[in-house]
Order: structure tokens, then C-alpha cells, then sequence
């Protein structure tokens, strides 16, 4: 299993690029990839921070934001066994606040 989180994290998968449309006379739209919205929803989350969460929110799909929050999740636990020394497994349930199995 840490070995496949471990692929999964080391992974040469990129986030797609923040892209910025042609600009309109009147303004100029950001557009946020899936792991940006991911990593300013959850901060926002940890913050308590609803209006930044909201906006988050409404930079990609619930699915999209979804799977960028596991995937977030993941290489956060992952980090986290590396800096403890300890199996993902073992961070995961501790973050948790779950007895080891």
C-alpha cells in the first residue's frame, strides 16, 4: 500500500496549468485548476474560513474539488508518515484520532 501511495505521490502527473482567457475590455478572469481549489478550500477549511471555502468551491466541479482534496489528503499522509517515520496507515488513523489496528 506505501508503495503505491508513494508512486501515486512521486508521480510526474502535473496539474494543468492556470489559464488565463483572452481579457474583454471590461475585466480579465482567472481561471483555477482542481489542485488550487483543493489547496485554498482545505486551508480556508482549517482557517474556518466560509466565504473562502464558498469561493473555492465555485472554481471547479464538487467532483473535480473532490478528487483534488483525496488527492491532497494523500500526499499530505504521505509527508507525513516520511517526517514520523511511520506507515500512511498509522498517520491516517492518528490524524483521525483512531485507535492503531
Amino acid at each position: 500500500m506505501f508503495d503505491k501511495l508513494r508512486r501515486l505521490f512521486l508521480s510526474n502527473r502535473t496539474a494543468a496549468p492556470v489559464v488565463e482567457p483572452a481579457a474583454s475590455s471590461r475585466s480579465r478572469t482567472r481561471q483555477h485548476n482542481l489542485f488550487e481549489a483543493a489547496a485554498t478550500y482545505v486551508a480556508a477549511t482549517a482557517d474556518d474560513d466560509q466565504d473562502r471555502m464558498d469561493e473555492a468551491s465555485g472554481w471547479v466541479s464538487p467532483e473535480a474539488l473532490s478528487f483534488g482534496v483525496s488527492e491532497l489528503a494523500c500526499r499530505a499522509v504521505i509527508a507525513l508518515a516520511r517526517e514520523r517515520d511511520e506507515s500512511p496507515q498509522t498517520v491516517a488513523r492518528s490524524l483521525l484520532g483512531l485507535p492503531a489496528p
